[in-house]
């Protein structure tokens, strides 16, 4: 079974300009904007089908609340799923961008750096409309100059998301999957954390760690993602046909801005859950204390300091890693390629943690403010969390990182035309392929969409497309039928004749009540 992904991040964004503005406001700016630039519609999102307080321990947390019914035209619920299959919307206060879905960790680190692409246009549609004097949001002025960052902290305390996101067997016991996945959670940031100048939720310790969401988690498993969060999501929110599948919905990550960084995350990830679905078991890896152990490693920038598992051991993060490398095994050429540069990496941060600032995310930040230090400057001067920040600015004239990539002391695996073009076609292998390209040609004639269901407007009513299996409505399935369509309703009936499942036409005025239901996150 190819294992379906996709990530999910919540950029940082401010207004320099006008600080106290609210994040809320431009991040709707930001969203709209791009909207009115680059689609000339936006998109509802059908919520029919969300079940974010869901728990995959057996209960649903829905049923103890009323849930309201949100104006899916309200500041902050911005929504447009866009030409590449992806999601780009306003998530509590900060522009999201949910990439499409990918069959392999390769792709999926390309779409994923697509988001940057998707951002930066947004800031430039803002930009351009502001200096038209143009708001494109009811009582608001136009939307000052917009920064965006690829972090995970405010400075402030607050911490703001990177997700992964992993489909697989309902069959799968998710206590093994579950326990089986948290060393490895624990210990993976010593490759794929983004760096952070200081220590605790408020970074007011003085110092440098390697994970920026290290300090956010207080538990092992947990349903919640903004507090008491857990080192596993207990979500069970397939985003796909429940009957056979689960989404493993990964929030413990750092966003990336490494290419190297981004593709073992991914693809590391996927092959530990293969192992695990072929029964390989990591049982004897348990941790003591799994979520201490966390903060203990990302202040270790030594990468030698020694957890205690539950049979006594102690073992380092690298040796724990190297042990699950040894247990997993390949089934395709992306996965010979994750498993060659995953114990690359770890060789070289065995021997110096600073060998892999070409790589990886964090020693590459921690390389820079090291040369500062090693001047006589201090861990606390604020130019030095400066640095920190600027290295995740995705404005390619002002970001650190791609400073780094322009002198050749940063390595990339793909280019930005392969970028680029992610940032307005959809992957080929799902059913991302449908929706990006049904965007594309009948943008105006979509009521509403999600990952598992597309509506299109016929005039007089509506007709409600299933999407739940994740491989089909890919381009062999679907290109033809996509492409050859002269009309959103030819395309609804060469759909049908396919057997391709429609629902019942509706009328505008029922789909109304399915498609105003909120989002809860």
């Amino acid at each position: 079974m190819a294992r379906f992904m996709g990530t999910e991040t919540e950029y940082g964004i401010s207004t320099p300009e006008d600080p106290y503005l609210s994040q809320i406001i431009t991040s709707t700016h930001a969203v709209v904007a791009f909207a009115a630039v680059n689609t000339g519609a936006r998109t509802r999102w059908d919520f029919e089908n969300e079940a974010p307080l869901k728990d995959t321990r057996g209960f649903d947390l829905r049923r103890y609340r009323t849930v309201p019914v949100v104006d899916p035209n309200a500041m902050g619920v911005a929504n447009v799923v866009i030409d590449n299959g992806a999601r780009f919307y306003v998530d509590h206060a900060h522009p999201e961008y949910a990439s499409p879905e990918c069959d392999n960790a390769w792709d999926a680190m390309i779409w994923d750096a697509a988001g940057d692409v998707v951002m930066n246009q947004a800031v430039a549609d803002v930009a351009e409309l502001t200096q038209q004097g143009i708001s494109i949001l009811d009582k608001h002025d136009p939307c000052p100059p917009l920064k965006i960052y690829k972090n995970n902290v405010d400075g402030k305390g607050a911490s703001y998301g990177s997700h992964e996101n992993y489909q697989y067997s309902r069959k799968t016991d998710f206590e093994v999957m579950s326990q089986g996945l948290i060393p490895f959670f624990v210990t993976r940031q010593v490759i794929i954390g983004a760096g952070r100048i200081g220590l605790g939720e408020a970074g007011d310790t003085p110092g440098f760690q390697i994970s920026q969401r290290a300090d956010y988690f207080y538990q092992e498993l947990s349903l919640e993602t903004t507090l008491n969060r857990g080192i596993i999501n207990t979500r069970d929110e397939p985003h796909a046909n429940a009957v056979h599948f689960r989404r493993m919905h990964t929030i413990i990550g750092d966003a990336n801005m490494s290419q190297t960084a981004n593709f073992l995350k991914l693809g590391m990830t996927k092959l530990v859950m293969d192992a695990i679905e072929k029964g390989v078991d990591f049982s004897d890896l348990k941790l003591s204390t799994p979520v201490e152990d966390l903060r203990t490693i990302s202040r270790d920038l030594s990468l030698n300091v020694k957890i205690k598992l539950v049979d006594g051991r102690e073992l380092s993060a690298l040796e724990i890693l190297g042990i699950y490398r040894e247990r997993v095994s390949a089934t395709d050429e992306v996965d010979e390629k994750v498993i060659a540069l995953w114990g690359e990496v770890l060789d070289l941060l065995a021997e110096d943690p600073l060998k892999t600032a070409h790589l990886l995310d964090w020693t590459a930040k921690w390389s820079l403010i090291k040369s500062y230090l090693d001047r006589g400057a201090d861990i606390s001067d604020p130019k030095l969390a400066l640095i920190d920040l600027q290295y995740s600015d995705i404005d390619p004239a002002k970001s650190l990182y791609h400073a780094l990539v322009r002198k050749g002391r940063m390595k990339t695996l793909v280019s930005q035309e392969e970028i680029d073009f992610a940032a307005k076609n959809p992957p080929k292998n799902s059913r991302a392929y449908f929706r990006g390209r049904v965007v594309s040609r009948f943008g105006e004639s979509i009521t509403a969409v999600s990952w598992q269901t597309m509506v299109l407007n016929l005039g007089e009513a509506s007709a409600k497309i299933s999407l739940s299996e994740v491989d089909g409505m890919n381009r062999e399935v679907a290109g033809d039928l996509v492409e050859n369509a002269e009309t959103v309703a030819e395309l609804v009936a060469g759909l049908s004749e396919h057997g391709v499942h429609v629902e019942g036409i509706r009328t505008q005025h029922n789909l109304q009540g399915e498609i105003n239901k909120p989002h809860l996150h």
